[in-house]
């Protein structure tokens, strides 16, 4: 459960959120360019738990999307699990 929770994209996720949040707390108005951070970094989540999403799956031998970054190493992720 660590190595999916403690990911490096799940981890610069959560920081750039903390980050945007300290900048919308000076009151200032809201721009456009505060709507345009806060949905790359809804987009940057997504990407972060959709890749843990397809590492659980693919550890687990279930078939994953051709688009996906861990796809091609099903196997070895397969085995590493079957090791443990």
């Amino acid at each position: 459960m660590r190595k999916y929770v403690f990911g490096t994209g799940i981890i610069t996720a959560v920081t750039s959120g903390m980050a945007l949040l300290r900048g919308t707390r000076d009151g200032a108005p809201w721009t456009w360019r505060q709507a345009l951070a806060w949905l790359s970094w809804g987009i940057t989540l997504a990407l972060a738990i959709g890749t843990i999403v397809d590492t659980y799956r693919a550890s687990r031998g279930t078939l994953i999307a051709e688009d996906s970054p861990v796809h091609g190493s099903e196997q070895k992720l397969l085995a590493k699990r079957l090791k443990r």
